[in-house]
């Protein structure tokens, strides 16, 4: 029994040895971890910076004058423990009447240097904004620092919104609210100076909606059509703009937005407005005539067309009463002017035509139904010219030709009480004459700037030389971009001459394309003035194929070129060169064929 007892009480000895190592060491790890976390207490999280321990308060009032200094006064105070070091404050704030941050944005940043643990910073920066008298301004104020043991960059930002109870510049716009196409409209803006100090260099601007057609105004403007400079303002001082313009190519229900705007000018564009101090918008709306009038050339409704002297001008003018009520003596007017009208080419049906006024006239005499028009009631009128030719001995040429067509649709509205309303509607046309340009083309054997050689006429496989002469002539207008273009049948070799040398003429072998690069053609080439030619020269070596035939010697001739006042391109067309040399006097009859 003793021995049995001697290996029981060992292993209970073991036992208990082990559990307390094991809590000796559990002790040790736990001390270590709370050592640990007492350490990164009190050294780390001792210097953790906080943005919400950071307060930026804005002491000033929540409204200014437009224009006028605002002291922007800040209170800045740092309830972390630790110092925010190298600390920038950044004011970002409009510098127009333009709401929301831009790049244009005015930026003020000032050095803090370090602000310490609980220490108060007092700053007072001063600010001018610039708006609409009702409208808010958003500054926003960054306080940029950094902390102890980092690079880092933070930002603690603030908002504030200011009110513009006043601006430095009024803006008042005296406009219909509503216009009908086609009909004058007068925009009236008045600018006054609202500020208690002179401001010097004002300009004001325009923005015309899509479809406005400037057509004068008082004073006229400094630059284009929309930009006034105001010059210097004193307290009080007003400046008065009135606009007349005319709704062209607009629809009923559409809005047209004016827009207006004043400021400083711009330092480095004496075109643009710096700083803006204030803006102001106008609306439009579109409505139906009392009477409708559309005036069509050939068929086609557009504002400006451009016809060649060739084709006879087709007007058709559409009207109809856009009224619930009748209209009484319904009355079209349609004026016809223009240097390149020719009066003795105009024809009207069912009206009349009085050339001393050079008015047609359409009314009640003319037309019955004008007498008394019905609601929705519409018709057509219509007449007929022709242009002038660009070119006459007698005139000379007809520069810038243009044909002028002003439509006037009047009439009377009865209302209850005997009251008469006059009713009015008008619709004006340009139609811009293209120039007559001229390309003459001709082969040449006997004449022009090159001797020729071979057999006339050609013989099968011999070689003969013949002189192409392009020659060009243009009226009224000039004419740019102007090239002539040709190219040769497989049976002809370019001779590598050509004459005057200082033209701009070469050909490509692969392609097989002659090219002449004109450029201008002014107005009146080859009419009074001398013309522009170019000659050069082609060898033909006819095949046994060709006997008895009239080989062409030069494919189709193109002429391009844009009409620099009518604003379009032209294109002349001549037919191929054989070797017929119509044009060359010396040529024999029998010289038009191939022979063996």
């Amino acid at each position: 029994k003793k021995e049995s007892a001697e290996p029981d009480f060992k292993e209970k000895f073991f036992m208990k040895t082990s559990m307390f190592k094991k809590f000796f060491i559990f002790s040790i790890v736990f001390f270590i971890l709370a050592l640990g976390y007492a350490s990164y207490m009190f050294f780390a999280r001792g210097n953790t910076v906080s943005n919400d321990n950071i307060d930026i308060s804005v002491l000033s009032n929540d409204f200014t004058a437009g224009g006028e200094e605002y002291p922007l006064l800040l209170e800045i105070v740092n309830r972390n423990s630790s110092s925010l070091e190298l600390v920038d404050l950044v004011i970002e704030y409009p510098k127009s009447s333009q709401v929301g941050f831009s790049q244009d944005n005015e930026h003020i940043r000032i050095s803090l240097g370090t602000i310490s643990a609980g220490e108060v910073k007092d700053e007072n920066i001063k600010l001018v904004l610039f708006g609409e008298q009702g409208s808010t301004r958003q500054i926003k104020i960054s306080l940029e620092y950094r902390v102890e043991g980092s690079n880092a960059i933070f930002v603690k930002d603030k908002l504030y919104i200011v009110s513009i109870n006043s601006t430095p510049i009024n803006l008042l716009v005296n406009a219909p609210a509503e216009a009908s196409s086609n009909q004058d409209i007068t925009l009236g803006v008045k600018a006054t100076l609202n500020s208690t100090k002179s401001i010097s260099k004002i300009l004001l601007k325009v923005d015309y909606p899509v479809g406005f057609q400037f057509i004068k105004s008082t004073p006229a403007p400094s630059l284009g059509n929309n930009i006034w400079n105001l010059g210097d303002l004193a307290p009080g001082a007003e400046r008065n703009i009135s606009i007349l313009g005319k709704m062209v190519d607009v629809f009923d229900g559409e809005e047209k937005i004016f827009r207006v705007w004043s400021g400083s000018q711009s330092l480095s564009d004496k075109s643009l407005i710096g700083i803006v101090f204030n803006s102001l918008e106008h609306a439009v709306m579109i409505k139906k005539s009392s009477i409708g009038a559309e005036l069509l050339i050939n068929g086609v409704y557009q504002r400006e067309y451009v016809i060649d002297t060739k084709t006879p001008i087709q007007g058709q003018i559409q009207w109809t009463n856009n009224l619930e009520t009748k209209i009484n003596n319904l009355e079209i007017r349609a004026k016809i002017y223009g240097n390149a009208v020719n009066r003795k080419t105009i024809s009207v049906a069912q009206g009349f035509y009085n050339s001393s006024q050079d008015l047609i006239i359409w009314d009640k005499n003319s037309q019955s139904k004008f007498e008394e028009v019905n609601p929705g009631d519409f018709g057509t009128v219509s007449f007929s010219l022709s242009s002038l030719p660009l070119f006459s001995a007698a005139d000379g040429i007809v520069s810038l030709p243009t044909i002028n067509i002003d439509v006037f649709v009047t009439g009377r509205q009865a209302q209850s009480g005997g009251i008469i309303t006059e009713l009015s509607n008008s619709e004006s046309k340009v139609i811009k004459i293209i120039s007559d340009v001229g390309l003459s083309t001709k082969a040449l054997y006997y004449s022009g700037p090159f001797k020729n050689s071979g057999p006339i006429p050609p013989k099968v496989e011999q070689k003969t030389t013949y002189t192409i002469v392009w020659s060009l002539s243009n009226t009224a207008n000039n004419i740019s971009k102007a090239q002539v273009r040709s190219t040769l049948p497989s049976w002809v070799r370019f001779a590598g001459s050509f004459s005057p040398a200082t033209e701009d003429l070469f050909y490509d072998e692969s392609s097989r394309e002659i090219v002449w690069n004109v450029g201008g053609i002014a107005k009146d080439t080859g009419i009074t003035q001398a013309g522009k030619e170019v000659s050069f020269q082609v060898e033909l070596t006819p095949s046994l194929s060709q006997v008895g035939a009239t080989p062409v010697i030069v494919n189709d001739t193109i002429l391009t070129g844009h009409d620099d006042f009518a604003n379009v391109d032209v294109k002349v067309n001549k037919i191929p060169l054989d070797i017929r040399l119509l044009k060359d006097p010396d040529f024999p009859g029998n010289g038009s064929r191939v022979i063996e």
